[in-house]
């Protein structure tokens, strides 16, 4: 009971200061570990308080177990003193309210501890639980990262955490369950079945002190229907079989196995009859109605995964045709210091700019962008709103509001050629856990609807400039699916290209994607450009060699 109250306790002062969506951005990650910190040093506290309350009241247990014995040897005599009546009485109405109040004393001093921190520390919301574990698998999928292998703590063969226990795969695949992911909840809970039965591992502890036949039980409910909405009614009930085996009087087990059974003979009376107007027996293949087939995805999307893994790389003749060079564009600074240019691809010009931005000058960006970051949007028909394929934090900088982002828009349109003055302000983004998104235009499609002055001003995206203000050990690039190109993350560079052609209409070939960071953590800059006072177009850096699409 005691531990009962103290585990609502917790959770009824960790609800006061619940902050959503820190799987966002890895900044607000970092703070989690404050927060981890500051509840060890209580539990540690709360544990040598308890260690010292149970010595007393171990001695309580001899002395009381003493006087009962010599009670019970002769009661009538023992309850006939009436200072052992008493006694006896004192025990069970003042000594126990002492012990009550002692050890009430211990676990409201924890809560008070917590409590007090409640307006400087920083706890996830179950969205960020649910947010952490879709990340995860988002990273499985796209990087093709075996269930075992993650679940040892490895990234693409890389031991960077301790092991997953069988609570910990459990728990993703819960996570994915109440997705409607039924492909990795089954992964999963197969992963956290195969830790109890072959490891004999049990890790899985709550208030309710389940075993790990309870746990067992949970783990083939889960695994039972999502391999049934899978459609594989026959394993499904083979499932469902080990939980009656464990759990003969389970309510939940009883039931689907009824369920399963008439769909499974449904399913074989079709199948006869499909097999009957075929004309042949339909042993060699397995008749399904209404499976909900996974559709393919499009070509976009398996080239964005495949370049952010790095399976596509160019090709011996593509890469002779880039080059690198220095450029000083007529700039009198920039024909002291010339940038140097990696041309990654020729058409669409796209453009790489090397040590553009120093670590001193990320750190101020950094620093002044960091206190505004929000959950990032995009623009839907309903408004800008947070969406699930794009998971970062980002906050604005304006043009004039500090000399040194001053001078880093002068820079911008120093190496672009481009006025600067219909730029938007700069935009500072964070990844966290996952962070991603998923191929985009940076340019209005179709009939543009300025809903603001800026955009009836200033007109539409005309080019992108992307400061990378950190390296990413793993993960992370820039990848354009329609052209096969990677930009890698390298602190200090900037990737550049158009997305309109000169016309004005938008180059479907600038459809562009941010890959999930595997590993790190991603800062980025970036700059957009808009179409007004744009006399110029250097042909230095786009062509149009194809006609409109």
């Amino acid at each position: 009971m005691m531990r009962i109250f103290l585990y609502t306790a917790v959770l009824l002062c960790l609800s006061y200061q619940v902050n959503p969506e820190v799987f966002t951005a890895m900044t607000d990650m970092e703070d989690l570990l404050d927060t981890e910190l500051a509840l060890i040093h209580n539990l540690e506290e709360y544990i040598n308080m308890q260690e010292k309350r149970l010595e007393f009241l171990k001695l309580k247990v001899t002395e009381y177990q003493k006087e009962h014995n010599e009670a019970t040897e002769d009661v009538a005599t023992y309850l006939a003193n009436p200072i052992n009546a008493y006694l006896l009485t004192k025990r069970l109405t003042s000594d126990w309210s002492q012990i009550e109040n002692l050890i009430q004393e211990t676990s409201d001093r924890l809560i008070k501890n917590i409590t007090d921190h409640k307006n400087v520390l920083k706890f996830p919301s179950d969205e960020d639980l649910n947010g952490a574990a879709v990340a995860l698998i988002r990273l499985q999928d796209t990087y093709r990262l075996d269930t075992s292998s993650v679940a040892r703590g490895e990234l693409n063969g890389i031991q960077y955490s301790t092991e997953l226990s069988s609570d910990d795969c459990f728990e993703l695949g819960r996570q994915a369950y109440k997705n409607g992911d039924y492909h990795h909840t089954i992964l999963w809970m197969q992963e956290a079945l195969d830790k109890i039965e072959n490891d004999k591992e049990f890790a899985y502890t709550n208030i309710e002190n389940q075993t790990v036949k309870t746990l067992k039980v949970k783990i083939l409910e889960y695994l039972s229907f999502s391999v049934y909405k899978k459609g594989n009614l026959a394993e499904a009930l083979a499932l469902n079989d080990q939980i009656l085996e464990i759990d003969p009087s389970n309510e939940q087990g009883t039931g689907n196995k009824y369920w399963f059974n008439k769909e499974l003979k449904e399913a074989e009376a079709k199948k006869l009859e499909f097999s009957s107007v075929r004309g042949d027996t339909g042993d060699s293949n397995v008749f399904r109605e209404s499976l909900n087939v996974e559709k393919l995805e499009n070509l976009d999307h398996l080239n964005y995964e495949k370049l952010c893994r790095g399976d596509i790389t160019p090709t011996p003749t593509e890469l002779r045709s880039m080059k690198c060079y220095y450029i000083h564009n007529n700039v009198p600074f920039l024909r002291i210091a010339p940038i140097k240019v990696e041309v990654a691809n020729k058409s669409p010009r796209l453009l790489i700019f090397h040590d553009v931005i120093t670590d001193s000058e990320i750190d101020k960006v950094i620093e002044i962008g960091k206190p505004r970051l929000q959950r990032a949007t995009a623009r839907e028909s309903t408004g800008y709103v947070p969406v699930k394929y794009r998971i970062s934090k980002s906050g604005w900088i304006s043009h004039d509001e500090d000399p040194l982002i001053t001078s880093i828009i002068q820079r911008v349109s120093d190496m672009t050629m481009l006025t600067t003055e219909s730029a938007e302000d700069l935009q500072v983004c964070n990844y966290g856990i996952g962070g991603h998104y998923e191929p985009h235009f940076d340019f209005t499609t179709g009939t543009p609807t300025y809903e603001n002055e800026r955009w009836q001003r200033d007109g539409n995206r005309i080019a992108t400039v992307l400061f990378y203000m950190s390296d990413v050990p793993q993960g992370g690039s820039t990848v354009f699916p329609a052209i096969g190109k990677s930009v890698w993350p390298k602190k200090g560079s900037a990737a550049f290209w158009f997305n309109l052609f000169a016309d004005g209409e938008g180059d479907l070939r600038t459809k562009h994607a941010a890959c999930p960071v595997l590993t790190g953590s991603k800062w980025v800059a970036n700059l957009w450009i808009h179409e007004r006072g744009q006399v110029c177009y250097p042909d230095s850096f786009q062509e149009r060699s194809i006609p409109k699409t």
